[in-house]
């Protein structure tokens, strides 16, 4: 009567956004779920997910994620036609919604997707909000991980 021990993944994290923090200050986060096909969570499940050039929109009263790209699996269903870049809802609460649209409209921030990850089961999306970068904003951050590079390197010796 041995038990066995479930290994756990080696991560919950499906895919990064790394061009976000580059190109925006993030001030704020939010966690949405996402509603998805069959075929797009076997695709998460390998690891098939790529979020470099999508964003978010809101309409309606609804979030949707525009842009990112899920790869379909060799082994998708024939039945159905597989589209990796579809719009996929957003699920949220109506508060996070009503906060978020009033300050995409009003303030001119940015709804940035951050990364996709795994809670509890289900696949989830942090959303930044965010206003975007100057040139010269990108230059000092540059600046700045560069001289605690050295620091660490002058420290280290």
């Amino acid at each position: 009567m041995s038990k066995k021990k479930l290994k756990k993944p080696a991560g919950n994290m499906i895919a990064v956004n790394r061009r976000a923090r580059h190109d925006y200050f993030i001030e704020d986060r939010f966690e949405a779920g996402l509603a998805l096909e069959g075929w797009e969570v076997k695709s998460l499940r390998a690891g098939n997910a790529q979020l470099t050039e999508a964003y978010v929109n809101l309409k309606k009263g609804e979030a949707w994620l525009v842009g990112a790209h899920f790869s379909p699996l060799k082994t998708a269903s024939t039945h159905i036609k597989a589209d990796p870049t579809r719009a996929r809802k957003l699920l949220m609460h109506r508060h996070e919604l009503d906060r978020l649209t009033g300050a995409v409209e009003r303030k001119g921030y940015a709804l940035i997707p951050l990364d996709l990850h795994w809670h509890k089961g289900r696949a989830k999306l942090s959303i930044g909000l965010g206003k975007g970068k100057k040139q010269h904003d990108k230059r000092s951050d540059r600046k700045d991980r560069d001289w605690q590079r050295q620091k660490e390197r002058i420290l280290k010796h």
